[in-house]
């Protein structure tokens, strides 16, 4: 099977703080957490590929995109790394794939007990639906995989953000590494624990592959976005094919997945310029 890996660092074991994951303000703490979320992705490689996938493409999907260390992943994968890529946390994800992981995956914002919670840019991104469906990032990018006809096969993070995949794709595997105590504190497991139960976690979702089904949204498929400022909206409604439905509220519709998601991800970057007005 050919394995596609979205990896987020929120969800990573032990994070609870934006100092532990933000490279920009070059925090001690995270070359640290850089180095687990880099364990854990390797741990879901082998344990994948001791349930049988071959190919594995890794996308470095958290905030700058380029956090993990390349020298301590298998030599023989490949890795998109670097921000501004038009389908973001899934670039390149198509039908040639036999499943997605979603590794240290975060709740949606506004979710209770679900440790940095947000949805992509939370300084734009107040909520977001599709076909009224509240999303996450996971709920977001599982749909554009299941127009390809992929399923997500794993999903890795606090238990909130397990739980609330597995309410959407019951199939999913999911390995909670940790219990949000609100939105700044965790219980969590060890490094070493928490890369353990993925390799774990990751066979057991390769091995049950065959009862995943893609998570598909019916088209003609309506993108309703809420943003934290009205400012932000004005810019977006600019964007051709956008509406404005609220005085911090835009919609998008289209039939395509693919031109939906690429909207969204306009929408949020488009949002970001007004903080600099």
């Amino acid at each position: 099977m050919k394995l596609y890996i979205s990896c987020d660092m929120e969800g990573v074991a032990g994070v609870c703080s934006w100092q532990q994951v933000d490279a920009r303000k070059y925090n001690p703490e995270y070359f640290v957490y850089q180095r687990y979320m880099t364990a854990e992705v390797r741990a879901a490689i082998d344990g994948a590929r001791e349930a049988g996938a071959g190919e594995v493409l890794v996308n470095d999907s958290h905030g700058p995109m380029r956090n993990l260390l390349l020298d301590e992943l298998p030599e023989d994968i490949r890795i998109l790394f670097g921000n501004r890529k038009p389908y973001s946390m899934v670039q390149d994800v198509d039908s040639s794939y036999g499943g997605v992981f979603f590794t240290g995956y975060h709740g949606a914002i506004g979710d209770a007990d679900a440790t940095l919670c947000h949805t992509y840019t939370p300084s734009v991104i107040y909520d977001v639906r599709l076909n009224g469906v509240r999303c996450s990032e996971a709920t977001l990018n599982a749909a554009l995989a299941g127009f390809y006809g992929v399923p997500v096969l794993l999903i890795t993070g606090d238990r909130v953000t397990v739980e609330g995949a597995k309410a959407q794709m019951p199939w999913i595997t999911g390995v909670v590494i940790k219990e949000s105590i609100g939105n700044y504190a965790v219980d969590s497991l060890s490094p070493q624990a928490a890369q353990d139960a993925i390799r774990a976690g990751a066979a057991e979702a390769i091995r049950n592959a065959a009862n995943a089904k893609p998570f598909i949204m019916e088209p003609p498929v309506t993108l309703e976005i809420d943003v934290t400022r009205v400012e932000q909206a004005d810019l977006i409604e600019l964007i051709p094919g956008f509406t404005r439905s609220g005085s911090r509220q835009v919609r998008f519709i289209h039939d395509d997945y693919p031109t939906v998601f690429k909207a969204f991800v306009a929408a949020f970057r488009m949002g970001a310029l007004a903080e600099t007005a």
